[in-house]
């Protein structure tokens, strides 16, 4: 049975980068694949060019515009609320600019249909990888904010701070998208924290994380702090540790 996979891909100011992306996604030639793009109001023009786009692959892409820049969570969310809504099997979240390989994607899909609600493409995983112009203090920041994250919540996976996830949509209705609180990059780790309590079951397929092709990183130091301090409001909110 195919499966209706849906990628979601929040994009702010990606004009150059959306059109290779999807490119290179509609390229694997995966049967029932296809793109949502949540354009937060991009002033660079990113939101006409995924208009595009979708005129010109009328049932494969699909695009919501939203007016407000208001946080890669929220527009998650809102990107994830539609897929469901419109008949996904499979949601994946996904960055535009190419640190996440969409070549990856097929085995991510193949291990969901061996009965995985969510796929991790981790880097931390055995076979993967951060890209080698990474520099080394921002090699270990990753490193040691990953740990931190897994220490104090106790999930499982390797990678539980990656933004490169496929969600069944089960798995989807067991975290439930709509007590999630979080809403920066921290958003990642709430929604695996929560998938861990509910009891998903949880693959990792290896990546080679890249640096970003075009465009700058969205990463603010107000992300930053919320992804310091949430894991800490998670575990004080529940007030026990998620299971593995």
């Amino acid at each position: 049975m195919t499966l209706k996979t849906v990628v979601v891909i929040p994009t702010y100011n990606e004009v150059e980068n959306l059109p290779r992306i999807v490119q290179e996604i509609l390229g694997l030639e995966v049967p029932g694949l296809g793109v949502l793009v949540v354009d937060d109001g991009s002033p660079d023009g990113t939101g006409e060019v995924a208009d595009k786009l979708a005129e010109a692959h009328p049932g494969v892409i699909d695009v919501l515009h939203r007016t407000t820049k208001d946080g890669l969570g929220r527009a998650y969310r809102a990107g994830m609320r539609k897929a469901v809504a419109d008949g996904a099997d499979l949601v994946v979240q996904m960055d535009a600019d190419f640190s996440h390989p969409p070549t990856a994607l097929p085995h991510m899909i193949e291990a969901a249909q061996r009965g995985a609600g969510l796929v991790i493409g981790s880097r931390y995983t055995p076979g993967g990888s951060l890209d080698e112009a990474w520099e080394l203090h921002r090699r270990l920041l990753s490193r040691w904010a990953n740990f931190y994250v897994k220490t104090i919540l106790g999930v499982s996976a390797a990678d539980v701070t990656a933004g490169f996830n496929l969600w069944s949509t089960e798995a989807l209705a067991a975290v439930d998208l709509e007590r999630i609180e979080s809403n920066g990059y921290s958003f990642q780790v709430e929604m695996k924290y929560l998938a861990s309590r509910a009891g998903v079951r949880i693959a990792e397929v290896p990546i080679r994380f890249a640096q970003r092709v075009a465009g700058t990183s969205k990463m603010s130091l107000g992300a930053q702090l919320e992804s310091a301090w949430m894991p800490w409001r998670l575990r004080a909110k529940h007030k026990v540790g998620a299971s593995g």
